[in-house]
């Protein structure tokens, strides 16, 4: 068993000393940022030992910013569990947040590319491939997985019209086991995903990605695309193995070093700033494109709403997650302690609308529902 490190009243299980990885040629160099923009390393090959997904999504970031234009770059990671948004969604609509309590030991995550929410937990592995732009096509990098899993028994693999990985199984059934992100520049292209292998945590996934206020919110950005998932079934240092022989026999041949890293790369500056900017709430919840929230139908929304638990008519405008407007019952309530406030700063919304005037009798209940609906991770 890993040992426990205790932080006051918090336990967090720390990765383990050593990689369980078996892949040769592995260095325990420290992480670089000029040998990574070193013309001369054509391909790099890196296997995080952290478990922390804020120090992974940093480094890979860094990579991003730093590699060389013609290099071409693997990166495997295994994240603690947390969930993932994308660059352009909206949490409120995307993640049950009362399931991310303090009890969970689930994190809530914002990356920087695009793409849908993902579940990530010790039974994943995430992959991560940078490369030139001219070299970048959305299928080349999941092709590679799926000849990693067909070396390892898995010959129903296949890459999907949606670029996912799929898993074709008995009776016509077909699982998504991988979905992929992207992220581009003008010199450099990325691609990344994570593959369910055991993950312990799959009878959760659902319950996590099903908002309450789903039905209730219309938002700009981008919406997650559900399917059925299901675990590959094969053990995670067998991948990493499979993933990094494909990825040599593609861009560098067998002698190609492996370069593992653990938490010490946070003593590099800019990728410590980027954990530091990712970690912040501004982020999480900042970054949420423009969204109304209404229990009525509206003529941008006309989805029929499900019932709610009180009798007046609640509207919201927010962008960045920040209240630009709310009326209840066709009022608006303008005062500061709603209007420019940050959503993820609001604990109590039955007091913050009294405080800006409300006077409607069934303050309390809006109040409740907007505190599940609007929910943040403490």
């Amino acid at each position: 068993m890993r040992p426990l490190r205790h932080l006051g009243r918090r336990s967090i299980l720390l990765p383990p000393p050593h990689s369980p990885f078996t892949t040769p040629f592995t260095s325990s160099r420290p992480f670089s940022e000029s040998a990574a923009a070193n013309p001369s390393n054509k391909t790099q090959i890196y296997v995080s030992r952290s478990h922390d997904p804020l120090t992974n999504l940093s480094l890979e970031h860094r990579l991003l910013q730093t590699s060389h234009p013609d290099s071409t770059v693997l990166l495997l990671y295994t994240n603690r569990p947390c969930v993932v948004v994308g660059r352009n969604q909206n949490p409120w609509l995307e993640v049950n947040q009362a399931r991310l309590g303090p009890q969970s030991h689930i994190q809530l995550v914002r990356r920087r590319s695009g793409g849908g929410t993902v579940f990530h937990d010790e039974g994943n592995v995430n992959f991560s491939v940078i490369c030139p732009p001219k070299a970048f096509h959305r299928d080349t990098h999941a092709e590679m997985v799926v000849r990693a899993l067909t070396a390892l028994g898995e010959g129903r693999a296949r890459v999907n019209e949606r670029h996912d990985i799929v898993v074709d199984r008995d009776e016509g059934k077909t699982f998504k086991v991988s979905g992929s992100a992207y992220k581009l520049t003008r010199l450099r292209s990325l691609h990344h995903g994570t593959c369910l292998l055991r993950s312990p945590g799959l009878a959760r996934i659902s319950g996590l990605l099903r908002a309450p206020g789903e039905a209730f919110i219309k938002a700009q950005g981008v919406d997650s695309v559900r399917s059925p998932v299901a675990n590959v079934g094969v053990e995670p240092a067998a991948f990493v193995d499979a993933v990094v022989a494909e990825f040599r026999s593609m861009y560098g041949g067998q002698a190609v070093e492996v370069d593992e890293f653990g938490e010490e790369v946070l003593g590099v500056e800019k990728v410590r700033e980027g954990y530091e900017e990712m970690r912040e709430r501004a982020w999480v919840y900042g970054q949420t494109p423009r969204f109304v929230l209404s229990t009525e139908a509206t003529e941008d929304d006309p989805r029929e709403r499900p019932a709610v638990p009180f009798e007046s008519k609640l509207y919201i405008e927010a962008k960045r997650g920040i209240v630009n407007k709310l009326t209840l019952n066709g009022t608006s309530l303008d005062s500061p302690s709603i209007v420019g406030a940050s959503i993820w700063e609001i604990s109590d919304w039955a007091t913050r609308l009294r405080d800006a005037g409300s006077g409607v009798d069934d303050v309390r209940e809006v109040g409740a529902w907007l505190d599940g609906v609007l929910a943040t991770q403490p």
